[in-house]
């Protein structure tokens, strides 16, 4: 038996009556129902629509919409009434069909050119071009045409809030807040756990939905509290804490005009914590040759006491990347040189935050830069997206490296908690 809460029970007699808008978005905080909700409502309402209609899901790509919706839904109808393929790009759900998409960049918006949309949904729209956006609302061209959307705060400045969001009286837009406490089904001690996770902007933003700017020092707890995050020798730590470092990787950030190349050692242990072991700081010009020849003997010395590594490298340098792959090669060092990531300034600095609020980040004392890095880290006054500021005032370099090392496992250090530690880095 389905069980809703009063903030779900209050949409769902939206729909009964016939009471929804054009444009339908529920935002707030993590854990607030919000996703569960919308697509209960996004099914029943596309039960009720024209057979022969076209309709779309998308998220910022398929892989998140597959694993933050697509999923769930069919876990709600069942997966006789709805089916999928990514690789299609289609599924159809209670006979209709549904259109698949991912909207990650600019580029993102000519995918649904000349497409004439029954219906639509969107997996947290804040990180949506706003081009695609405009786009997929022009296509909503067919008669009692909707569109359900979640989304978590971001900055006041965001296209969302400004142009949609602070125009609904202008527009045929619902919008609807949730809170975590609007979600009575929580285990209150998990509510009270979460609450405590989240610091800062992050805090005001996914635990209490609010709409506000990112600024001032980043870090915040470990520039006022850093003797709380530092730690002598990792293995002594790992043997004290009963935990084991089950995954070594070395991020590389390369030089710039300015800026310095730098190498930095990360451990991620069996329990999930992030543990700073070593790096290497080179902050003057330096020829390939000699770059190649100091990787080489910085991974000797991470491997000498950690063990084999994976290294992650700035993609945007694939010259001196196969440099080092050369070199990894040639001196058979115990490593794989693979491009990094590149993943979002902002979800970087979430998954770090997040880290440092559940106890789960500690810093070697050698690592001296990194300290210095994250204890003066601040946002862009400038700039109304969550970017830090770059200009050479703070060392962006060490800041690179370590979030390198942290990419590849992203999704398991942010669900920690979720899933077993054993089957998340084998």
């Amino acid at each position: 038996m389905i069980r809703y809460t009063p903030k779900q029970r209050d949409l769902m007699r939206l729909w009964q009556h016939n009471e929804l808008c054009r444009l339908n978005l529920l935002e707030g905080s993590v854990s607030s129902g919000k996703t569960w909700i919308s697509l209960v409502l996004w099914a029943f309402w596309v039960k009720t629509m024209p057979q022969d209609g076209l309709y779309m899901m998308c998220a910022k790509s398929l892989t998140t919409l597959k694993r933050n919706c697509l999923l769930l839904l069919q876990d709600q109808v069942g997966e006789n009434n709805f089916k999928f393929s990514l690789a299609a790009k289609e599924g159809y759900l209670f006979g209709r069909r549904i259109l698949l998409e991912g909207a990650n960049d600019a580029r993102s918006e000519s995918k649904i050119r000349g497409l004439t949309l029954q219906g639509a949904y969107c997996d947290e729209l804040t990180q949506f071009p706003e081009d695609f956006f405009a786009m997929l609302l022009s296509r909503l061209r067919m008669p009692g045409a909707k569109l359900f959307a979640t989304t978590n705060p971001d900055s006041p400045m965001h296209w969302l809030k400004t142009n949609y969001i602070d125009r609904a009286d202008e527009l045929d837009f619902l919008d609807v807040k949730f809170t975590i406490d609007d979600n009575t089904e929580l285990d209150p001690e998990y509510v009270t756990n979460i609450k405590r996770e989240y610091v800062g902007v992050y805090y005001d933003r996914f635990i209490l939905g609010n709409w506000v700017l990112a600024e001032g020092i980043i870090y915040r707890d470990f520039a006022d509290n850093t003797e709380d995050y530092l730690i002598d020798d990792p293995l002594t730590w790992c043997r004290e804490n009963g935990d084991n470092i089950r995954r070594v990787v070395i991020g590389v950030d390369f030089g710039g005009t300015g800026s310095a190349n730098k190498f930095q050692a990360t451990g991620i242990t069996d329990k999930l914590t992030v543990l700073a072991l070593d790096e290497e700081y080179i902050d003057k010009a330096i020829d390939p040759d000699a770059l190649n020849r100091r990787f080489s003997a910085f991974v000797e010395r991470v491997a000498a006491v950690y063990g084999a590594s994976q290294t992650r490298a700035d993609s945007a340098e694939q010259i001196l990347i196969r440099g080092f792959q050369n070199t990894a090669k040639r001196d058979r060092l115990p490593t794989t040189v693979l491009n990094a990531k590149k993943m979002e300034i902002h979800d970087r600095i979430k998954l770090t935050l997040l880290l440092m609020a559940q106890n789960r980040f500690y810093v070697c004392r050698k690592c001296e830069h990194l300290i210095d890095a994250l204890s003066t880290a601040i946002y862009d006054p400038k700039r109304f997206d969550d970017t830090r500021l770059d200009d050479g005032t703070t060392d962006i370099d060490s800041l690179d490296a370590f979030e390198y090392c942290l990419e590849p496992f992203y999704e398991q250090l942010l669900k920690y908690g979720q899933k077993p530690y054993q089957s998340i880095l084998r």
